[in-house]
């Protein structure tokens, strides 16, 4: 029986780990995926929000009295909106119309404050990404609040060095692939490091949209992929962190959520059907008896007035 928790704070992590029974590479490799939806938020956003603002709170950065300001394209606003809930601090949360109302909706109800910066067509650019960014520090400098500034706070990595500890437990080490879509870069670099720090062997690959393929040498583009893909190399990036590099289109992601929903009963966002498709390219790759582990990074709650197909 599990013990009585203190709060839902407390009920961040230790997630489980799925086989994927229909939707499986042909060479009878196996495909496991980490469920981040069971986190309070319905995210995997969850973990880095709260070792932001605990790391912030260890160090000086938040005090009692303080307020919070950061950019987002919504789950990490959700999860801070979350976090500063428990912890009472109020939030300011620069948005966009270009993603999921519900997370705003989610935001709000939380108690975060919302300015939303218009796209242009509802996609995401770097344009959109640096005018979030811009509106944040404004606020930031205005209210003296603490600036979370997911795209350059290092204080996250280290809360996916703590699910790549519970994937080596789960899989009892026996992983070959870790597959990761790339907002921040932080869950992918956290994840990778510590998976490594366990057999260096295992093949890290990173996945970023197809009409925006900065990661990879390409150039940026508008693409519909919620919470990745900003359009530029992000400061957390580093060369080395992945083996490999997967373009996945937003047509593929959206694919692939259906099918997952449909085939599997698993209802993810696009970011998860885009892990899913380049998880089954790495799979075929290392061929039978190898073990590939990807993630579920929230729950397609969030994006249902998305236009999905019928």
């Amino acid at each position: 029986m599990n013990a009585l928790r203190r709060d839902i704070l407390d009920c961040i992590g230790n997630t489980s780990l799925l086989a994927l029974r229909k939707v499986a590479p042909e060479n009878g490799s196996r495909m496991l995926l980490k469920m981040e939806n069971e986190n309070p938020s319905g995210s995997m956003k969850d973990r880095m929000a709260l070792a932001m603002i605990e790391a912030a709170e260890a160090d000086g950065r938040l005090t009692a009295a303080g307020s919070v300001v950061e950019y987002t394209g919504g789950s990490t606003g959700v999860s801070l909106s979350l976090v500063c809930a428990v912890k009472g601090y109020p939030l300011h949360i620069v948005s966009s119309d270009a993603f999921a109302r519900e997370k705003l909706e989610h935001m709000r109800i939380l108690g975060a404050r919302l300015q939303v910066v218009p796209s242009e067509g509802g996609g995401m650019t770097e344009k959109l990404t640096r005018d979030m960014i811009d509106a944040a520090r404004i606020i930031a400098a205005r209210t003296g609040s603490f600036w979370t500034d997911q795209l350059n706070n290092e204080n996250q990595v280290a809360a996916y060095h703590r699910m790549a500890d519970e994937i080596w437990a789960q899989t009892e080490g026996r992983i070959d692939g870790f597959v990761q879509s790339v907002g921040t870069a932080a869950s992918l670099r956290g994840t990778g490091e510590a998976l490594r720090r366990h057999d260096e062997r295992i093949m890290i690959v990173a996945v970023e949209p197809a009409e925006s393929p900065v990661l990879s040498g390409g150039q940026p583009g508008a693409h519909k992929i919620d919470g990745v893909g900003a359009g530029f190399v992000v400061p957390l990036w580093r060369e080395g962190i992945a083996d490999r590099i997967e373009r996945v289109s937003t047509e593929e992601a959206v694919a692939m959520a259906i099918r997952l929903a449909r085939e599997e009963g698993l209802f993810g966002g696009t970011s998860t059907g885009a892990n899913v498709i380049a998880a089954l390219r790495l799979a075929e790759q290392l061929g039978p008896g190898a073990t590939v582990v990807t993630v579920m990074c929230d729950t397609g709650m969030k994006y249902l007035s998305k236009p999905w197909p019928a």
